[in-house]
């Protein structure tokens, strides 16, 4: 028998949104330091180039896809779910092209969770796939749980006060209303995609952005019920940092934090998709001022309805803001978490945003606005207690005391310790020895076994 040639390409497949193209690049970079060859499979609405940083990845549009305007016209869950019911033929375009081109040397595609259409094109080409999840494993397992449930009895209890409050079976602290269910989409076509992502079908394995001294009891239940290998080599953004930002970063910001005290500063940044209520902005300018602490507040174009920017703010806004604050559209996230004058990250508390606090020693005010962000912000201030959650109606006299607690308190002072702790673990998973680290060796060794048979 002649010599099997190992196959070294990895075909990625994001999802077109900030949160999810983020940690699939930095997947796509810790696989290539590995050896791999590495193919992204872009959307026409991605906006990732290759940049200097991926100068190395190979690029590929999936023709006809939507666009941003089909996002714009369509929300983002709707837009989600007409992408993975058009993209199937193309996406089996773009294998076939990269087969012709390449040979057969593609060692598995990872694809997003959310973008399942991958994996009956893949299927089809008796490929190896690998479903790749940018959510916490906790996120996962409530997805698992909710995709089981009777969507009619469940949208009953979520409008029952009394029941919402309460724990969810089998999932304590998370109560019923930290579910992860949408902003974005009815409930009971949010719990169709959720069997979707879910569902593994032939995928022979689970890659999960997490770690096992975040999300020990989580990861078991996962290995257990899906009956297949997971590998959790999270995270991601220590083990292979690798900048995408879609959006134009401000770093005038960085100037302004290093003329402020140590630890003194609120960094407040809601994520990519996220809005906000012109009464709710009001009354978090409100709050910050008078709690007398500088703050950065990253305020995304198009994330107040009706506004374009601040620029249709009341006056009041500016007064506010003028003294203590400094706004910007869009930061270099990890640079201002890492810098020494921040004491504090107010955020909507989705999954990359929350390791990247942890990874800093940064503790939370959490704000969710949808999906697993509920989950996230449930396990910081319950579970690893390093956040503050603020729920229901967003007052000033709130934003104000949430403020306090973290910054000046010795409450505050307590949750820094057990962050710096985490930080500490979560650098040790990811150097050589570590639980990620050798996570990542297992995947790659799997691979090579595959293509040796």
């Amino acid at each position: 028998m002649g010599e099997v040639r190992e196959k070294r390409r990895i075909v990625l497949v994001p999802v077109p949104a900030q949160g999810h193209v983020t940690p699939i690049m930095q997947l796509g970079k810790a696989l290539y330091s590995k050896g791999f060859s590495i193919t992204v499979v872009l959307t026409q609405y991605n906006r990732v180039s290759s940049s200097k940083e991926f100068s190395d990845f190979h690029f590929l549009t999936i023709p006809g896809s939507l666009t941003e305007s089909d996002l714009k016209n369509l929300g983002p869950f709707r837009f989600l779910v007409k992408l993975n019911q058009i993209c199937e033929a193309s996406f089996k375009q773009c294998i076939c092209q990269l087969l012709e081109e390449q040979g057969d040397d593609i060692a598995c595609v990872v694809y997003d969770e959310y973008m399942y259409f991958s994996q009956t094109a893949v299927k089809e080409f008796q490929l190896p796939s690998v479903l790749f999840s940018t959510t916490s494993a906790t996120a996962f397992v409530c997805r698992s749980v909710l995709a089981s449930v009777n969507a009619e009895t469940f949208l009953t209890d979520m409008k029952d006060p009394e029941v919402s409050d309460k724990v969810f079976p089998g999932l304590d602290p998370l109560r019923y209303k930290d579910l992860p269910t949408s902003a974005f989409g009815p409930l009971e076509s949010i719990l169709k995609v959720y069997s979707e992502t879910v569902n593994i079908r032939t995928a022979s394995a689970v890659i999960i952005n997490s770690t096992n001294c975040l999300e020990s009891s989580s990861l078991a239940w996962l290995q257990k019920e899906l009956q297949v290998p997971v590998y959790p080599i999270g995270p991601l953004h220590i083990a292979a940092a690798a900048p995408s930002s879609l959006l134009e970063e401000d770093r005038s910001c960085i100037e302004w934090l290093n003329k402020q005290k140590l630890g003194s500063v609120i960094y407040i940044s809601l994520g990519s998709l996220a809005l906000m209520e012109t009464k709710d902005v009001l009354e978090m300018a409100w709050g910050l001022s008078n709690s007398n602490q500088p703050f950065l507040w990253v305020i995304r174009p198009g994330s107040i309805p009706a506004s374009e920017w601040i620029e249709s703010l009341p006056e009041e806004f500016s007064r506010l803001v003028s003294e203590r604050g400094y706004i910007v559209k869009w930061a270099p996230q990890m640079e201002v978490l890492r810098h020494p004058a921040v004491g504090a990250f107010w955020s909507h508390c989705g999954w990359n945003s929350t390791l990247e606090s942890i990874g800093e020693g940064v503790p939370m005010i959490c704000r969710p606005y949808t999906g697993d962000q509920k989950v996230n912000a449930r396990y910081l201030e319950r579970v690893w207690r390093i956040g503050v959650q603020l729920e229901g109606e967003l007052g000033k006299g709130t934003v104000e005391r949430a403020v306090e607690r973290l910054i000046l308190d010795e409450e505050g002072a307590e949750m820094r310790k057990r962050a710096i702790d985490l930080k500490e673990k979560l650098e040790a998973s990811v150097r050589s020895g570590g639980s990620s680290c050798s996570s990542l060796e297992n995947f790659v060794n799997s691979l090579k076994m595959k293509n040796s048979m």
